[in-house]
């Protein structure tokens, strides 16, 4: 049953039926949070032994070098290799900094917007215009950062396998577009893996632009919800087999995986390409925290010990994510009011609302005590031009309160519908 289909004296009793549980949701005075992707703090006592490491009288690395000493900029070899493996990449296409691959992100495109990058012509500041390619929807902090600098950013709409790549082919035609944002496993928000003909045509396409990037920011590589990992195919060597081996910036990071604000960051990418990146980092400053970085070799053990950890978190996460999308189902799925993702990993649930009304129940939610990313976050400039998308993120509190949070956001889903209808 579509609430499109229902008789006039149908919808007036629904939108009655409606406002009384809003009027009660209200009179709870609730305080509850879905707006960021943290981890609980259940999540972060898995990894609370890295506080302990590594050890006293235990600070040389694989090398015998000591980790508390200045110096090597790319990071030890004992998290290198270890991560090369998660990712299954070439360890010496690997460096490891400090806790945010965000940092490092914001990092590539200020330089290359200052110096240029390894194969532009000049620096992307000196160019008529820097345009980007934005999947939507997206990441927010993504998009800040490319706004940070002015760039034009370019929307393409997120299709179920990846970005609409035939879109991105013809935008990388012009050669004011330097590059585009990229989640490819577990996307934020949607969940969403990029198919396996996605990653070869992004890493195979001819671009106007010799200095075109992808920023490869596989922050969930290994954050599945039901023990199942997906192809993560290794696009530096991908890439480099079909002729653009400068083409992925590839990121990655154990910011939910271990400590959120103290964990360790990755950039994986062609030895030109991080041969570029070290002779501007090495002005920046001498070297990363190789103390984390050894606490968190020890930690892990190995590639199997990351793998056994996530494991354990997505016995946390898990019923989570079930229980939003059950409230879902059951409160809206009769209605066909609202769509919404079931992802298999990450740490994000899309919510599509009836077009013009995501503001609205942002509103809504806010009024009720219940603060939600807000409408049109995971589009450029915060603007949906559907006004229709909300981001969930269940991970952070409670299983009770992320019970009681969502079926307040399915009435005000209804509200605002039924608003939408006049009724």
């Amino acid at each position: 049953m579509s609430l499109l289909d229902l008789e006039t004296n149908e919808l007036k009793e629904l939108a009655a039926d409606v406002r009384g549980r809003y009027e009660e949701l209200k009179a709870k005075n609730l305080n509850l949070d879905l707006t960021r992707g943290k981890p609980s703090a259940e999540q972060l006592d898995f990894s609370n032994e890295v506080l302990g490491l590594p050890g006293k009288d235990t600070y040389r690395d694989k090398t015998g070098a000591d980790v508390r000493n200045y110096g090597n900029l790319q990071g030890i070899v004992d998290i290198r290799e270890l991560w090369a493996e998660v990712l299954g990449v070439d360890a010496a296409n690997v460096i490891a900094g400090d806790s945010s691959s965000l940092n490092i992100m914001f990092d590539l495109i200020s330089w290359a917007f200052t110096f240029g990058t390894n194969d532009s012509e000049r620096a992307w500041r000196e160019e008529e215009a820097v345009k980007w390619i934005c999947p939507v929807p997206g990441y927010d902090r993504h998009f800040a950062i490319t706004e940070q600098f002015g760039f034009e950013m370019v929307s393409v709409p997120m299709l179920d396998d990846g970005p609409d790549v035939d879109a991105i082919e013809r935008l990388v035609q012009d050669p004011q577009v330097k590059g585009m944002w990229a989640v490819p496993l577990f996307g934020n928000p949607t969940g969403v893996i990029y198919s396996r003909e996605v990653v070869e045509r992004l890493a195979a396409m001819e671009t106007a632009a010799p200095d075109f990037r992808i920023v490869w920011d596989n922050a969930y590589a290994v954050h599945t919800l039901d023990g199942e990992l997906p192809e993560n195919p290794d696009v530096i060597a991908l890439s480099a087999a079909k002729g653009h081996p400068n083409r992925f910036w590839y990121m990655s990071s154990t910011s939910k995986i271990t400590l959120a604000g103290a964990g360790v960051s990755f950039f994986a990418s062609s030895q030109e390409n991080l041969d570029w990146y070290a002779s501007i980092a090495g002005i920046r400053g001498i070297g990363p925290n190789k103390v984390n970085q050894l606490a968190h070799a020890r930690f892990f053990g190995d590639a199997e010990g990351v793998r056994a950890l996530m494991r354990r978190h997505a016995g946390s996460l898990e019923p989570k994510f079930r229980a939003v999308i059950d409230i879902l189902e059951s409160r809206l799925g009769e209605f066909s009011v609202a769509r919404w993702t079931q992802p298999q990993g990450g740490y994000f649930i899309s919510l599509d609302v009836l077009d013009g009304t995501a503001t609205r129940v942002w509103e809504l939610a806010k009024d009720a005590g219940i603060t939600l990313t807000k409408a049109g976050s995971a589009f450029p400039h915060g603007v949906d031009p559907n006004d229709r998308h909300i981001r969930l993120a269940p991970s952070l509190p409670p299983l009770a309160e992320i019970v009681e949070a969502m079926d307040g956001v399915a009435t005000c889903v209804l509200l605002a519908a039924v608003e939408k209808l006049g009724a």
